[in-house]
């Protein structure tokens, strides 16, 4: 088979580069010419475990290969995947559609025969339709086009894996000779016996916000608990790993922090709430989550500031991580571009170190001293806090970094560390819906026979 994946930004280039794994011919096709320059040169413009080897393990086979010439790209190929950008507009947060019409738009007039056009970027629903006609209204008079919705499932840092071993694979078009090229492209999953849920594309387009929505609400859901058990003096990991262990619930995304961030779950569930609106059936629940996590990361840079005696005015506050979350680079709506600049307006002096996401944050945030490791961020710092859980700020050299300290203060906003046994060392400590000190040992889990 032989495919085109238009956009190689992180769906596209994950999907493309997975897709030639499988054994498929793909060509990447992108019309920022330096991106694809340094592609064709095996450098990658993001920070995904694993996806670097992957791109120069099929370039070098000759499965994967990377042009600006849509045309070319979509010749000969039996589905041309459409995976750009759906960033929200500033006017109103609806999703920007303009690029998926426009790739639509080109790949009708370029497509030759019969092929299959595959909505893989996140879009409300009613795109497909929307894209249906204008394939219908561009393309040539002898080709055959079929058009698809396929949402992508992957986690930020765990893509490549979540490609390969997903939970489900989701195909929605009224087509069943478009469903029969996807089983072939899927083929490898579909032999490994991954759920293949086929419905109308309608449908396909909620399940992808309906599930990000989900999930960001359990986040929320979670963070208000924690407040919760902060003012009753209750421990909200013992919390979430009881309810967790209820099956009908689960245990992830019931961590406790600083709200949610990151390319999806903030756009998504602002696409949502606004489509919601448009179609008179108000998404009310994911309403209330979009004020809550906008209030959280309001409320952390409220924290800091209280965990410093109510001022931070002059003060060295040292930043551990400022990507949304670990293993990836992506600071898109994270947490310390909000917390960050409210220290700083309030007076503070930021020294911040994070392992991946430095050059993407230097675009957003100003005057931040940036340190080669964890333990410059605490030289003579007043506070330290811990915005992202990399795994290299979960076993800390905790005297090195005291006695760097100009004020033992450390905030905690993942929970990486035991509240007692910081105080132990001499720690002012804050952590996020636990009490100041709690028994070393853990929830003990007895099975009963």
């Amino acid at each position: 088979m032989r495919l085109a994946m238009v956009g190689t930004g992180y769906v596209g280039l994950v999907s493309g580069t997975c897709f030639a794994e499988f054994g498929v011919d793909v060509v990447c096709v992108d019309t920022n010419v330096e991106k694809i320059e340094a592609l064709k040169k095996g450098k990658i413009p993001i920070f995904e475990p694993g996806l670097e080897d992957l791109v120069a393990k099929q370039v070098a086979r000759g499965r994967l290969s990377f042009t600006t010439n849509l045309a070319e790209a979509v010749k000969g190929a039996d589905a041309v995947f459409i995976a750009v950008g759906t960033p929200p507009r500033k006017e109103d947060g609806h999703a920007d559609l303009s690029f998926v019409y426009a790739a639509a738009k080109q790949v009708a007039e370029a497509a030759e025969g019969y092929t299959v056009v595959v909505t893989k970027s996140t879009v409300p629903v009613g795109t497909a339709r929307a894209v249906e006609k204008i394939i219908a209204e561009n393309k040539k008079s002898d080709s055959v086009i079929d058009v698809a919705s396929n949402p992508e499932f992957l986690r930020e840092g765990a893509a490549v894996n979540d490609f390969m071993r997903p939970d489900r694979i989701v195909i929605g078009t009224d087509s069943e000779r478009a469903v029969e090229v996807l089983r072939e492209v899927y083929r490898p999953l579909y032999l490994n016996e991954t759920p293949m849920v086929i419905t109308t594309p309608e449908t396909s387009e909620i399940i992808k916000y309906a599930a990000n929505a989900f999930l960001a609400t359990k986040i929320t859901f979670i963070n208000e608990i924690a407040n919760l058990c902060e003012a009753s003096g209750a421990n909200v990991q013992h919390v979430a790993k009881a309810i967790g262990l209820d099956g009908r619930i689960g245990s992830k995304f019931l961590h406790a922090g600083p709200g949610y961030g990151g390319s999806c779950f903030p756009k998504d569930t602002l696409a949502l709430t606004q489509t919601g609106q448009v179609m008179k059936a108000p998404q009310t629940i994911v309403e209330a989550v979009v004020k809550a996590n906008h209030n959280r990361q309001q409320q952390m840079a409220e924290r800091v500031i209280a965990a410093c005696g109510g001022d931070v005015k002059g003060m060295k506050i040292g930043v551990l991580g400022v990507a949304f979350k670990p293993n990836t680079d992506d600071v898109r709506d994270a947490p310390s571009l909000v917390i960050i600049p409210e220290l700083q307006k309030e007076g503070a002096e930021i020294f911040a170190h994070d392992p991946e996401a430095q050059e993407e944050a230097e675009k957003h945030l100003k005057n931040v001293h940036w340190v080669k490791d964890p333990y410059a961020v605490a030289k003579d710092a007043d506070a330290v806090v811990i915005l992202t859980e990399w795994n290299e700020y979960r076993a800390l050299d905790m005297k090195r970094l005291s006695d760097s300290m100009g004020v033992k203060r450390l905030i905690d906003m993942r929970n990486i560390y035991k509240p007692a046994v910081m105080r132990e060392l001499g720690f002012h400590y804050v952590s996020i819906g636990r009490p100041e000190v709690t028994p070393d040992s853990e929830v003990k889990i007895r099975k009963v026979s």
